[in-house]
């Protein structure tokens, strides 16, 4: 049997960069990695990451994009609440907030309340 060696290629990251150039991409990227269950926070910095290089060239200056890209891993190794307030703060500039929605009927059916 052949061994085929598949190249190795970012094309797909230059793709998805590009579809996050659209706000309501980027938002929506950023609702699903905040949604999925398993609230890894090493994959919301790489979407966080992700999102500041569609959108940092169009918003930022080329500064405030790598002190941006810097405060990343800070506001997610803070506790609770605090991280939230400082991921909201982080957003702005890139045009981007945090919101809260109502849960979808059977989402709510289905969950057990949690208290904070």
């Amino acid at each position: 049997m052949k061994t085929v060696k598949a190249p190795t290629s970012d094309i797909w990251i230059d793709s998805l960069i590009d579809s996050l150039k659209d706000p309501q991409e980027a938002a929506a990227y950023l609702e699903a990695v905040l949604e999925s269950e398993a609230g890894d926070s090493e994959l919301l910095s790489v979407a966080l990451q992700d999102v500041l290089k569609a959108l940092g060239d169009s918003q930022l200056s080329s500064k405030a994009t790598q002190h941006h890209l810097g405060k990343i891993d800070d506001i997610l190794s803070k506790p609770g609440s605090e991280a939230i307030y400082e991921l909201a703060q982080w957003l702005k500039p890139l045009g981007l907030q945090l919101t809260v929605t109502i849960a979808e009927f059977e989402e709510r059916s289905t969950q057990t309340p949690q208290k904070l």
